[in-house]
């Protein structure tokens, strides 16, 4: 009898672990709406019924709001996923911002996704996220432009959520939403001499998200990284990105391997589109499934429910990744 309680809790431990995976979907950030079969096939695994799709960016340019890298689509661009329109908008289109301009660009920026779902027979849902890091100086206008797409657009507003937004909420404040998707990566930038991952550190995470409880947004998604990248210092410290390599592109017989993620270039030559010289290096961050589960299991201590927006799909990306 002991023999079956113990296999009982064991089965019961192992059906409620089963039921705490979430549910998930993806961001869609290529400029050129395209899918590949790998792409297509882990798309229609997911389990949440929506593909956040970046339409363009906004910037402000000669003192003038600017679409920037407009989406076209390829007929390969084909699912049951409905569309959440999700567009990028530079902090700097805030800053010394006239009021009048204010609803001016909420309606342009209505107008030009409106256009996008029409040129392409888009199947979209009721809402539109903006992704802007805001910041104290802009946050009124920007929470102001939020009220008026709302207003403009009849549909759910949503925003993204960066995570010194989180610790320095008195300062940035609340945005008008009732929904935030918190952007768990960047943790810090990858341009500065550092052992840390830029995409993804435990560490720095938990210490910004030390209040996440007391959050007054409580309809919280969360957005984890799998993408990837390479930094290249050269012979002066400075430093590039190279996205979207891994450590299995260091494989290269010119290159004189440092440590598992890091190379140094041996001879002049074009490796990855670039001109690299001899000494550069090249380390790789990328994101192991051991430090999503640990994320993850932080991320359920502060928050109740939430689905997962992987960042983003690319077969490169999502290829023997266990969702």
């Amino acid at each position: 009898m002991k023999v079956i309680s113990y296999l009982l809790v064991f089965l019961f431990i192992i059906s409620c672990s089963k039921q705490e995976k979430h549910p998930y979907t993806f961001y869609y950030w290529k400029t050129n709406l395209k899918f590949n079969n790998i792409e297509k096939d882990v798309l229609t695994k997911a389990n949440v019924p929506f593909l956040y799709t970046r339409f363009f960016d906004v910037d402000k340019v000669d003192g003038k709001f600017e679409p920037v890298a407009v989406i076209t689509k390829d007929k390969s661009f084909d699912t049951e996923k409905e569309i959440v329109p999700t567009v990028f908008i530079t902090n700097r289109s805030f800053i010394n911002i006239q009021k009048e301009e204010i609803p001016f660009l909420a309606e342009k920026v209505n107008d030009l996704i409106k256009k996008k779902i029409a040129d392409y027979h888009l199947k979209v849902n009721e809402e539109i996220q903006i992704d802007c890091d805001w910041t104290t100086g802009t946050r009124d206008d920007y929470f102001e432009f939020l009220k008026q797409l709302k207003k403009i657009s009849q549909k759910q507003i949503t925003c993204t959520l960066r995570l010194h937004q989180v610790k320095d909420k008195n300062l940035t404040g609340i945005p008008p939403v009732e929904k935030v998707y918190l952007m768990c990566y960047s943790t810090s930038s990858p341009l500065e001499n550092s052992d840390k991952n830029s995409i993804l550190d435990l560490n720095i995470l938990k210490s910004y998200l030390s209040k996440l409880e007391d959050y007054p947004i409580k309809k919280i998604e969360v957005a984890l990284p799998i993408y990837s990248w390479g930094i290249v210092t050269n012979h002066l410290g400075k430093h590039k990105l190279i996205n979207a390599l891994s450590t299995k592109d260091l494989n290269n017989p010119d290159f004189k391997k440092i440590s598992d993620n890091e190379v140094e270039i041996l001879k002049d030559g074009f490796y990855f589109g670039n001109f690299l010289n001899k000494g550069f290096k090249i380390k790789v961050e990328e994101i192991s499934e051991e430090q999503l589960e640990n994320a993850i299991q932080f991320l359920d201590k502060k928050i109740d429910e939430y689905h997962i927006i992987y960042y983003q799909l690319d077969s490169k990306f999502v290829e023997d990744r266990n969702f």
